[in-house]
Parts: C-alpha cells; structure tokens; sequence
C-alpha cells in the first residue's frame, strides 16, 4: 500500500501555541509511519513551505487551538491549496470559534444556554445593570478564545469590571454569562452526514481550582475525568442529541467536542471545540478509546473523514 503524505500543522500564533505544540507531538509519534509520510508544519515560520510542498500532501492534521488555527485561516489556506483537512471548513471553524455566534446558532436550534450579556472594548461596564440580570456568580470569557484563556469566575460587583478588562486583553469582544453550578459534561462527536455521539466524560476539577481553567485542564492530575460519565441512559442520550444537535447548528464536520454543564436534568450547552486538544490523554482521545478506538485509530478515522470531505465538496473544475 502506497504511503499518504500527511501535512502535520502545530505551533501556530495564538496564545495556546504550548498547548498546540504538545498536542502535535503527540500526534506525530501516535500516526502509523508505515502508513503515512509525516511533513512537520509551524504556522508561526512554515507558510511558504506548506505552500511549496503543496501538491505532493494527501491530507492535512490541524493540530491547532485559538485564532489563527481553530478560526477559519487556516482551514481557507488550505482550501486554496487543494489539501484536505479533518474537521470543519472555513464557516464551521469562524462560527464556532465565536462564542456569541456559536449561542444564537444552539438557541435557533433549540438547546438551552445560560443566560448571557456582551460587553465591548472601549464601553462601559453598567456592573449593576449586569448583576440586576444575570446575578452572581457570573462567568466572564474572551469571546474568541479557547483553553479557557482569560476566563474568570466573577462573585461580587467589586471584581466584575477588572474580569471584563482581563477577558478584553484577548479580543474586542468580551461575554458575561449567568453562572450554573452543576456537573460539567463534555461529549465529542464523529463523522461527516452520518455523525454518532462518542461516550461522555464527566469533569472534575481539583479541590485548588474554581473551574476548569487553562492550568487545570493541562496540569497532569488537576482534574478528575470520568469515562463514561456517571449518569443514567436517558440523561447519556440526551447529552449526546445536546452534542449532534450543536455540531450541526454550527456548520461543523468531520469531529468536534461540545462542553455543557447538567443542572436538575438540562442540560446547558456552554460551547463547541472543533479542534479538540489531541493529546493521548485529552478528553476526546479518551472518549474514543472508551468506543474501543485507539489513539492512532482516531487520527486514521480522522484522515479519511477529512479526504472523504474534500472529494465529495471540492468544486474545482
């Protein structure tokens, strides 16, 4: 069998390139090398690399998290260059990286959020006309971040302007979310027309951690990470419709990972990962081993959703 050349794409420019350039390694030593010859890209020095070698690539691994990876850029490079890639396109990679875009898209289609307001750079920050309507505690979040970057869990009025300020720092646009207290679930979904829902994983931040923030989620034995998540049949099938239904309110392909958090049997979608971490133990990894896919299964899979996308939507002449 003739090898594919695969485009393994890591690093990058966002704030989570430590976090991209672990994952990439990991994935380098997981994919088969009798199947696959492995081309490393860094997005941060490598463009006109990528763009010369172009034409011998089967298929492209984005191993990239935050803007300039996970938004749409690199996907619309790669589009232009004839490669296929796992994962969603240009719109599913924009719409999902936008939290705010991503909340109207869960509500149209029915899913409950949590309630929210905005607030941009340069406005003011109204603290008690946002604590009239969303009470406290609040979460306040970049809107176009990943990894939990510039997040903060906000409980008295004193602190809400300063979080505002810290989340503004990654963005023009920073989102104030009424917070629910419950357990946090995430679900990962696989597949291009046909998707199915993966097991769910049940996450538990340590005793020294508010929320599943950026140290907890990569500090080796932070968070306790239950696979399959302890909770009944119905309420497992319901937070997989929850997972699909976002995956395909937000134009997504190929795989993602919705996170929710389940309060008094609703669940409430919080947000949508269309590059998931993909370290061997990251969550989505772990789902799929508990479906019996290995780590090295899950990026063939991978591969073939992205070729599979590519042959059936490439409008090339």
């Amino acid at each position: 069998m003739k090898k594919k050349t695969i485009a393994l794409i890591f690093g990058g420019i966002s704030s989570e390139r430590e976090v991209s350039l672990n994952s990439g390694k990991q994935v380098y030593d997981a994919l088969d090398k009798e199947r696959y010859d492995i081309l490393k890209y860094d997005p941060k020095t490598d463009i006109p690399r990528l763009v010369a070698d172009a034409g011998k690539i089967d298929c492209a691994l984005i191993i990239l998290h935050g803007p300039y990876g996970e938004d749409g850029t690199v996907q619309g490079l790669l589009d232009l260059l004839d490669i296929p890639y796992q994962g969603a396109g240009v719109l599913g990679s924009a719409v999902a990286m936008n939290k705010l875009l991503s909340k109207h898209l869960y509500e149209i289609s029915g899913l409950s959020v949590p309630p929210y307001a905005v607030v941009r750079r340069g406005e003011p920050v109204d603290v008690d006309r946002m604590v009239r309507q969303l009470g406290l505690p609040v979460v306040v979040k970049p809107v176009e971040t990943g990894s939990s970057v510039g997040m903060s869990i906000v409980r008295s009025d004193a602190s809400l302007a300063p979080a505002v300020a810290k989340a503004l720092e990654y963005g023009v646009t920073a989102m104030i979310e009424g917070y629910i207290n419950g357990k946090e679930i995430t679900c990962g979904v696989l597949g291009n027309d046909e998707v199915e829902a993966l097991p769910l994983i049940e996450i538990i931040p340590g005793e020294n951690y508010e929320f599943f923030d950026y140290e907890a989620k990569y500090q080796p034995g932070a968070t306790q990470e239950i696979c399959p998540a302890p909770i009944d049949e119905e309420l497992t099938r319901k937070a997989q419709s929850c997972a699909i239904t976002a995956h395909k309110a937000l134009y997504c392909q190929g795989y993602s990972r919705t996170d929710m958090i389940l309060k008094n049997n609703e669940f409430f979608v919080l947000e949508t990962n269309t590059i998931p971490g993909m370290t061997a133990t990251s969550l989505y990894p772990q789902s799929a081993q508990a479906a019996g896919m290995s780590f090295g299964q899950l990026l063939d899979r991978l591969i073939e959703l992205g070729i599979d996308a590519r042959r059936r939507q490439t409008t090339r002449g």
